[in-house]
């Protein structure tokens, strides 16, 4: 990574999401949408044009990614989408104070596996709060050994893959980056799993 401050690339992950959230843009009216790390605020942005009520947020610790979100929303005509800080792992009064929502977006939020368990621990907060919401996360694989899978079972989450096919998300050039090497991207959607009983 050349600069620090990743949040402030466009990554491949984030048009996979873009691409997702277009191929569902007749159910996004109205919805109301968090992305998370949102950096560059690609998905969110596109949500947002697509007629969700949308918030943005990234680090607290991360100005210049705050600022980020801020100008991407000035450039596609959104002033009024509100950016919070919010950091993964930390209840904090801004996400307690979250109104309900219905999608939570995540591109390649999974980069670092130090930051797993605190983005998991705060899916699961939201996810407590609003049960029925949805976290659509898209992550590129960077190594066969990185997995949630444990912790998804921790939290009482579950997974369910989505085939980028499904959604036109497969063309080599929709992800195609300047940096070198091949992208292997992957999508997901994470929920409350059932408790038993239920």
């Amino acid at each position: 990574v050349l600069d620090s401050q990743y949040g402030t690339y466009v990554w491949p992950c984030a048009v996979v999401l873009a691409q997702y959230l277009w191929a569902h843009r007749r159910s996004l009216p109205g919805k109301r949408v968090l992305e998370i790390g949102a950096g560059v605020s690609l998905p969110g942005v596109v949500a947002a044009r697509c007629g969700a009520q949308v918030i943005l947020s990234d680090s607290e610790e991360l100005p210049q990614c705050l600022q980020s979100c801020r100008s991407s929303c000035l450039m596609n005509r959104l002033p009024h989408v509100p950016v919070l800080g919010l950091t993964w792992g930390r209840v904090s009064p801004e996400l307690l104070s979250l109104a309900p929502i219905d999608v939570i977006l995540g591109s390649d939020v999974f980069f670092d596996p130090k930051d797993f368990e605190d983005i998991l621990t705060t899916i699961y907060f939201l996810l407590e709060k609003n049960p029925h919401a949805q976290f659509w996360t898209t992550y590129q694989v960077r190594s066969a050994d990185w997995s949630i899978e444990a912790l998804l079972h921790k939290w009482n989450l579950k997974s369910s893959h989505v085939p980028l096919h499904s959604f036109g998300a497969d063309k080599e050039h929709l992800a195609s980056s300047s940096m070198p090497g091949r992208h292997t991207i992957e999508m997901m959607i994470i929920s409350l799993a059932q408790s038993e009983g239920t």
